[in-house]
């Protein structure tokens, strides 16, 4: 269940391994409603290629009998709990962001923001609250100095990939040990952001300190959807890169 690129790389890489891993693909449910889907990363057409059923809507989930497993790979619809009963084993979801510290979106513009030092991908155990489960599997790395959103959303989904290759027969083994999020809070911190507050964080205040309006603008400059704005006296206008470079 997903979609994107990340989506795309799991299935394709759990059915490149399925004969090895004895596994088998029953159904792909795919989200496509995003500014970075596109048909080049298309789960419909890659499930059409191997024969495999797919749906849209996630009712249909519950009509599928001898489901052992389920991945949600940057699926877009919340599941039930219902629906994720339906996994007789276990349940994963793949959130590309550090646990607990950033569940929700926009993960990558509030690190930015917060001026961390570490981001990460996470493999969670699915439960009907929001990357509340278990933590699985996780990789991290260092955000570079004065990075951009898109570099770090672009480095996220290459680790991301990158952990469900390596960890796909551990999690179908069920050879691993969960850490409940909660555990770690006061060693890392968490905190939870909704999608409409991308909105309240693209708009740059003039009047700020340089240095914030930039980390703002890195935090928010992502072509593939509508850009930051300055807001001063005189209104507000779109930003662009140009702006940004010629700040001193």
């Amino acid at each position: 269940m997903g979609g994107k690129q990340v989506g795309y790389s799991s299935l394709l890489f759990l059915l490149e391994q399925s004969e090895k891993l004895n596994a088998e693909v029953v159904a792909v449910f795919e989200n496509s409603n995003s500014p970075l889907s596109n048909k080049e990363h298309s789960l419909q057409i890659l499930a059409d290629q191997f024969n495999i059923p797919q749906y849209s809507d996630k009712s249909h989930l519950i009509q599928i009998p001898n489901v052992d497993f389920i991945f949600s790979v940057q699926y877009n619809q919340i599941l039930t709990p219902e629906e994720i009963e339906v996994a007789k084993l276990l349940a994963v979801n793949l959130h590309m962001a550090p646990l607990p510290e950033y569940r929700g979106c926009n993960q990558f513009s509030f690190a930015l923001i917060d001026k961390a030092e570490e981001f990460g991908t996470t493999l969670h155990v699915l439960e009907p609250g929001t990357d509340a489960g278990a933590i699985i599997f996780e990789k991290r790395f260092k955000i570079r100095e004065n990075e951009f959103v898109t570099d770090l959303y672009n480095r996220t989904l290459g680790f991301s990939i990158l952990l469900f290759q390596e960890k796909l027969e551990a999690m179908l083994n069920r050879d691993f040990q969960l850490t409940p999020q909660p555990e770690l809070f006061d060693e890392r911190g968490t905190s939870f952001h909704f999608r409409n507050e991308i909105e309240q964080l693209k708009r740059i205040d003039a009047s700020w300190p340089l240095e914030k309006q930039k980390r703002y603008f890195r935090a928010t400059f992502f072509p593939a959807f509508e850009p930051p704005v300055l807001v001063s006296e005189e209104g507000e206008k779109q930003l662009s890169l140009d702006w940004y470079n010629q700040l001193k």
